[in-house]
């Protein structure tokens, strides 16, 4: 469930930067991206919103950001630095968006106190990746010495050269941050992550969603899911609900009017017959009671809003 929920999640080059920074400094990030990624790949500063706790940033930590919120990242709390504004449009155009090596705050170079920020803007495409923005807060924070270091490494070297293809490696090396990111803050100890991320570990309840979602269109039932992943029907039931939440079939439904509601918006052309089909439907009419049951619209009023 995971894969589907970060599939629609990817770095592109418009929106990755590197900055070399010397105190006193303050990049205040104007995009209200949904995901905003920072890595401190050496010295640290401090994350900064409107009306809530300084967060500190050391070398090797990594913050997620949820927008629309905007933030400064800062040298120190109160500093006297202008802020200087930083987002999209940054980017330098000729060369198709932001290249490390023209960071936002360019210095002559990394003497003693400077710090070295590594920033990814994430656009979130689809309901489907929504999901998974429901189950973050609006910033979480994983220190170094995790599974992502290895991740740094390569984007210590990387961001040293100025290679062909460095863009497109830069951007799935943040990706590849993005992943080792969410599942270590997820599976931190007394941590709250979503009952699906438990839930995928379970081998029945685990083996039931990733049913589900390779095969949403299937007609399933309770007793056809329990018989597929080898255990009775009310052992699939109870052990269902009590880990993700909900039974099967009401899981299904939502997930179903999930992948409908981007069908409805990325394929214009196709039909509600079409996408009824898609999802599992035999016809459009009882499609449309089930979408509106679950998202409170018709589908075709979702669609105008979203193509809108």
């Amino acid at each position: 469930m995971f894969d589907d929920l970060i599939r629609g999640v990817r770095a592109h080059g418009s929106l990755f930067g590197s900055s070399v920074l010397t105190p006193p400094w303050a990049l205040h990030f104007v995009d209200g991206a949904p995901l905003t990624l920072c890595t401190v790949l050496g010295g640290g500063g401090w994350i900064v919103r409107e009306n809530h706790p300084p967060e500190p940033l050391r070398a090797g930590d990594t913050v997620v950001v949820r927008g629309p919120e905007t933030f400064t990242f800062v040298d120190e709390v109160g500093t006297r630095a202008e802020p200087v504004a930083c987002g999209e449009f940054c980017a330098t155009p000729e060369q198709g968006g932001t290249r490390h090596r023209l960071g936002w705050h360019d210095t002559a170079g990394d003497g003693p106190g400077a710090t070295t920020l590594i920033v990814g803007a994430y656009p979130v495409r689809g309901e489907v990746s929504r999901l998974l923005l429901d189950a973050l807060p609006a910033v979480l924070r994983v220190p170094g010495g995790g599974t992502g270091d290895a991740v740094l490494d390569h984007l210590a070297a990387e961001v040293a050269l100025d290679t062909p293809g460095q863009q497109v490696v830069l951007d799935r090396l943040l990706d590849w941050m993005l992943v080792c990111t969410l599942r270590e803050w997820f599976d931190r100890p007394g941590g709250e992550a979503p009952a699906w991320w438990a839930a995928q570990r379970d081998p029945v309840v685990g083996e039931a969603l990733r049913l589900l979602h390779t095969e949403p269109a299937a007609p399933w039932t309770v007793a056809a899911l329990a018989a597929r992943c080898g255990v009775s029907r009310a052992t699939l039931a109870k052990r269902f609900t009590d880990l993700v939440g909900e039974p099967p079939l009401t899981y299904l439904t939502r997930w179903r009017m999930t992948l409908a509601a981007d069908l409805l918006a990325g394929r214009h052309t196709a039909t509600l017959a079409e996408v009824a089909r898609t999802v599992g439907y035999s016809d459009a009419f009882g499609f449309s009671a089930a979408f509106k049951r679950v998202r409170g619209v018709t589908p075709s009023a979702f669609r105008r809003s979203a193509v809108g």
